[in-house]
């Protein structure tokens, strides 16, 4: 027992903290499994396609005079950055359903921190809202300043600058010449 007593029982299920995924985690073989799965399914189903289409259409954008061809390599420098836009793009709309996998899994900490990320997001008040301006726990019948009353001590404390509008000229005080002609020329009184 080594001088420690354990308290809890031996069938009894412990709530486990959501588990911190770092660069030191290891994965378990199932979500071992599951990436190279991922991996699999977003190359062959999406980068592979979305390569092919976009070198095909890069290819049909050259040869009808849209693109220029490079004078030297033609249009193999397209056609690579093509390619390697489209795999990537196929990577990354893949995130989605790969994510969904993993949270599908039942004894997954990576799973597990995925669902809890989620739900946290989806809990947290104001999230995607605009949020009062002024929170108050003070019941209605309190004596301390309202919100409208302390806006306005605001307005008194700190006094109020509008915006300067926005000059294309590098300095505000030296005139352009421009203006300076015109006001002049106008001025007949």
């Amino acid at each position: 027992m080594n001088g420690r007593a354990d308290f809890r029982e031996p069938n009894a299920e412990v709530a486990r903290p959501i588990p911190h995924i770092g660069a030191d985690y290891i994965p378990t073989e199932e979500e071992r499994r599951v990436f190279a799965e991922c991996n699999d399914e977003s190359f062959w189903f999406r980068s592979v396609p979305l390569a092919a289409t976009s070198m095909l259409i890069t290819q049909g954008l050259i040869s009808k005079g849209f693109l220029s061809s490079h004078p030297k390599y033609g249009s193999i420098p397209k056609l690579i950055f093509a390619c390697i836009m489209g795999y990537f793009a196929g990577k990354l709309s893949y995130v989605k359903t790969c994510q969904e996998k993993f949270k599908h899994l039942e004894n997954s900490p990576l799973g597990e921190a995925l669902r809890s990320g989620q739900a946290r997001r989806a809990s947290i008040p104001g999230y995607y809202s605009q949020q009062p301006r002024y929170e108050s726990n003070v019941s209605d019948h309190s004596s301390f300043v309202t919100a409208p009353a302390a806006d306005n001590m605001e307005k008194e404390k700190f006094p109020r600058y509008e915006p300067i509008p926005f000059s294309s000229s590098m300095n505000e005080s030296t005139p352009t010449g421009i203006t300076d002609h015109i006001a002049q020329g106008r001025n007949f009184s």
